[in-house]
């Protein structure tokens, strides 16, 4: 049988299943009495101590074994034991309704789980899962349930869960659990993310795969491309070990390129950079060898929270990635783009038909333009400590362009009203994500000092065709001709003016993609940190000219498909490194 999940975490798992039921405590409601009420409080607070004890314990072990940056997730779940908006209120239900702590706490966990898994946020979505991670935690300790070991087994093998919390991920035993598979979740969530970074093969979103696989079953789970094979024959088996080996040596000689140049096989240079959301993504863009930052997403500054981050806040966290990436390296940081699929529930925005057509990006920022300088003054000042770039979201318009940049230059005179140092030479660019901007590209370029191409957005936009919509998902193309003909324009605009183009979206970092992208000319590559080393290794075995014929071929076809198969059957080294 096989199954088709989400590709969470790369690498091949070949082992026996282990299925792990269900540990939810089953929780009733009881009726305690007034004069038991404080007695439970006392008792359910003492439940809330003991679970930030074991945290911190967790904390400490996580960040002796994967770094600071992953230990965070439970410091996290330390402040939500500590945030009287939720321990507070199961308190308050507690002594209100004289019911028992368990119920309380499930009622008050279920109303914010539903809250953030109705957003359309895939990120505030996931968050939810920080929560029921938290509450089940006290719930165990209330109980006196022990929740089960995940590194209990007697041999190295393939798990499979309904779910696996942070707290789970970050205790598996590598030596014992050779990949794990998950009924819900998504590339974005917590435990794929630590998975990545303990290189552990993982598949998740696969819906009923704990009802389909018993344990004891072989499985080959496929982190690569999202698969798992339910007892496959000898002969898949013997195939799969092959990928196996061939990708456990691939990625070893991978290392070889962390501190390497960025180089062509005939000696061009290009950029290789990463895309992050927080300080703490920087060192991992660093650990990968990534020469810089060339997107940070600063909504998720303003994200999870009941107010607007202060200057200071934001100052202090771009200063931090300065610091962590390297004063040298460029820091390119997007200014606030909410809407679309990003709500900030504080801001009150109204609902819209068409968020992603609507009232989103640039479009606020320079509607609310108190927002948009406070953010631009903690960007000048961070860039007096660093080779920080600003860069725009979502330009249609040359008039939105001056616009933006007629507020930058009011900030930049308040600044230097007040004494503030900052970078008076900061590169200010804007990201090519809407046709429009594509073909006026020959205009922006003359008042930008780069490009950098977001193919996430442009794809959509181009193809008319939604990319959170599965009924419409064949139609997400980035090697459509006519996405490719935007990006040559853009490209060549940005040449033509003596300026350099860069890429951002998940094209950035397609092993299929980079020839096509190499050959037309691209500047810089802005991808997950995880993808910096294998494109690395690719531009190696690459000859810039070659490629520049090839991108003449692929623009020649009429179809993606043609294009995808014109890459795979002419560049070797792209179906290798695919492996």
């Amino acid at each position: 049988m096989l199954l088709q999940g989400i590709a969470a975490a790369s690498g091949y798992a070949i082992g026996k299943a282990f299925v792990m039921q269900e540990q939810a405590t089953a929780v009733e409601r009881k009726d305690i009495g007034t004069y038991a009420v404080e007695a439970e409080v006392e008792r359910f607070q003492n439940a809330v101590q003991q679970a930030m004890d074991e945290l911190e314990q967790i904390k400490e072990n996580t960040a002796a074994k994967l770094g600071e940056h992953h230990a965070e997730i439970f410091a996290t779940h330390i402040l939500v034991l500590q945030d009287e908006e939720f321990v507070g209120q199961a308190k308050e239900k507690v002594r209100q309704e004289a019911v028992n702590a368990e119920f309380a706490l499930q009622e008050v966990t279920q109303q914010l789980v539903d809250i953030f898994t109705s957003m359309d946020s895939e990120y505030m979505r996931e968050r939810a899962a920080d929560f029921r991670d938290v509450s089940q935690r006290v719930l165990g300790l209330l109980s006196g349930k022990k929740s089960a070991q995940l590194s209990d087994f007697d041999e190295a093998v393939v798990l499979f869960a309904h779910d696996l919390t942070p707290s789970d991920t970050a205790q598996l035993d590598r030596s014992k659990v050779a990949g794990f598979a998950t009924n819900i979740g998504g590339r974005t969530s917590h435990s794929a993310i630590m998975a990545r970074s303990m290189e552990i093969p993982a598949v998740v979103g696969l819906q009923h795969a704990t009802e389909s696989v018993e344990t004891g079953d072989m499985i080959m789970l496929d982190g690569s491309s999202g698969i798992i094979l339910i007892n496959p024959d000898e002969d898949t088996l013997s195939l799969y070990r092959e990928k196996k080996q061939k990708f456990e040596k691939r990625q070893e000689e991978m290392k070889l390129y962390k501190d390497k140049p960025s180089v062509t096989a005939d000696g061009h240079e290009v950029e290789l950079v990463a895309n992050i959301g927080n300080p703490q993504d920087a060192l991992g863009a660093r650990n990968n060898g990534a020469e810089g930052v060339g997107l940070y997403r600063t909504e998720f500054l303003y994200m999870g929270r009941d107010s607007f981050p202060s200057e200071e806040e934001q100052y202090n966290s771009y200063v931090t990635v300065c610091e962590t990436i390297g004063s040298d390296k460029p820091v390119v940081i997007r200014t606030l783009d909410i809407g679309g699929d990003k709500e900030l529930p504080y801001l009150e925005l109204p609902k819209e038909m068409n968020p992603f057509l609507g009232y989103r990006a640039i479009r606020l920022c320079l509607d609310r333009k108190d927002l948009f300088k406070t953010q631009l003054r903690a960007i000048l000042r961070a860039s007096a400590h660093g080779n920080v770039k600003l860069m725009y979201p979502m330009i249609s318009t040359i008039t939105e362009l001056r616009e933006a940049n007629a507020i930058l230059a009011e900030t930049k005179a308040e600044l230097d009203e007040e004494g503030i140092a900052y970078n008076k030479g900061m590169e200010v660019g804007m990201m090519i994500e809407v046709p429009a901007a594509a073909i006026i590209a020959d205009q922006l370029a003359k008042e930008v000092d780069f490009f950098s191409i977001g193919t996430n957005d442009l794809v959509q936009y181009t193809m008319a065709a939604d990319r959170m919509n599965e009924q419409v998902s064949h139609l997400t193309q980035p090697f459509n001709p006519a996405v490719l003909r935007l990006i040559r324009m853009v490209i060549d605009a940005a040449h033509q003016e003596g300026k350099w183009a860069g890429m951002c979206g998940e094209m950035a970092g397609n092993l299929k993609a980079v020839p096509i992208l190499l050959g037309l000319g691209l500047d810089e590559f802005s991808m997950s940190a995880s993808s910096v080393l294998s494109v690395r290794v690719l531009l190696s075995r690459l000859n810039r000219d070659e490629m520049k014929q090839l991108a003449e071929e692929a623009l020649a076809l009429e179809t993606a498909e043609e294009i995808q198969y014109l890459v795979v059957e002419r560049v070797a080294a792209v179906q290798e490194l695919s492996i």
